[in-house]
């Protein structure tokens, strides 16, 4: 599950946080009420949000760069 992440667009990438972020919102609420079968998810999915994060991260740094670049050359 870690590398399943690298081949998505910045766009999916987005989305697929959004859809973690409110399964593990679910998760939560199911912990607190005592109905999980395997506790050890919510800290998985967290750390698969957190992953999901910094590629996002990584891509708007690139992004930037690259329009920097751009700016620097049209401006030559």
């Amino acid at each position: 599950m870690k590398n399943s992440f690298k081949n998505l667009s910045f766009a999916e990438l987005k989305a697929k946080r959004d859809e973690l972020n409110r399964k593990y919102m679910e998760l939560r609420f199911q912990v607190v009420i005592g109905h999980v079968e395997n506790p050890l998810q919510k800290r998985t999915m967290r750390r698969q949000i957190a992953r999901l994060n910094t590629m996002i991260r990584v891509q708007e740094i690139g992004q930037a760069k690259a329009a920097l670049k751009e700016a620097v050359a049209a401006k030559a």
